[in-house]
């Protein structure tokens, strides 16, 4: 495969301790925490929506505008790739007991926010953004063929692309299949490469082999989180790492290096 090349503009990045980029990079330098116990803000959505948004949705929508922010770029002017392990599997959970107990019951909303692709739908809406939205999913992959995705569209010709990347944790007897803990979203704006502009310059390119265990302090704090495949790179971007070997699936990896400007 060839190698397919990006500039990072902007991060965004929540999970428990580390709610910004800010605190995450803090915390691979020195091991200190943010704020604890907070809960990610949808900024981008009306009161009503913000409320009705589960996690899932709310923790997506944090990182995509801060990177968004961080990059300087509007929410409505960039195609976008969402993904995710398992989308929310609290709806997932709540969906299967009550079709079991009292299907009658169900709950609309809670339908209408079960479906794979809706932190991306809402990130449209709220955004008023026209451009096309992706939402995939590949097991523990998910980060590597989301991030394979958005550079591929940029090798297609967009110019700048946001990838959003984000977990749950694991409810009633799903846990006992795939577990995941606590809450865990990240985001990259990614561009084409100009050589000119400033900012850190990424070069990936999949290949046979498997992704080893990453000791990073993000990677660390994250660990049980099923999005914690792609910690690694986000340690690598804070401590100014300059290669990280990401699970791509079935004994592949996506080998990413890193040029800090």
């Amino acid at each position: 495969m060839s190698t397919l090349v990006a500039r990072i503009e902007g991060i965004g990045f929540w999970l428990d301790g580390l709610p910004s980029w800010a605190d995450a990079v803090t915390h691979a330098a020195t091991g200190t925490l943010g704020a604890e116990g907070g809960k990610p803000v949808a900024r981008l959505l009306a009161p009503n929506e913000r409320r009705r948004a589960p996690p899932s949705v709310a923790v997506a929508l944090d990182v995509a505008q801060a990177a968004c922010d961080a990059a300087g770029r509007a929410p409505a002017d960039l195609p976008s790739v969402f993904t995710s392990t398992h989308g929310d599997l609290g709806i997932t959970d709540y969906m299967c007991a009550t079709l079991v107990s009292d299907p009658r019951a169900l709950s609309p909303t809670r339908f209408h926010n079960s479906v794979h692709n809706a932190a991306a739908g809402y990130w449209t809406i709220g955004a008023g953004c026209l451009h096309p939205a992706t939402a995939l999913t590949a097991y523990r992959a998910s980060f590597a063929q989301g991030l394979l995705e958005a550079l591929s569209q940029l090798a297609c010709g967009d110019p700048a692309v946001l990838l959003v990347a984000y977990d749950t944790s694991d409810v009633g007897p799903l846990g006992q299949v795939s577990r995941s803990e606590g809450l865990l979203g990240a985001a990259l704006v990614l561009s084409t490469d100009n050589g000119d502009a400033p900012g850190t310059r990424l070069r990936a390119t999949l290949t046979d082999g498997t992704a080893p265990a990453s000791r990073g302090a993000l990677a660390q704090r994250g660990a049980g989180n099923a999005m914690a495949p792609m910690l690694p790179l986000f340690d690598a971007l804070a401590t100014g790492g300059d290669l990280v070997v990401l699970d791509a699936g079935a004994g592949r990896v996506l080998r990413v290096e890193l040029a800090h400007g």
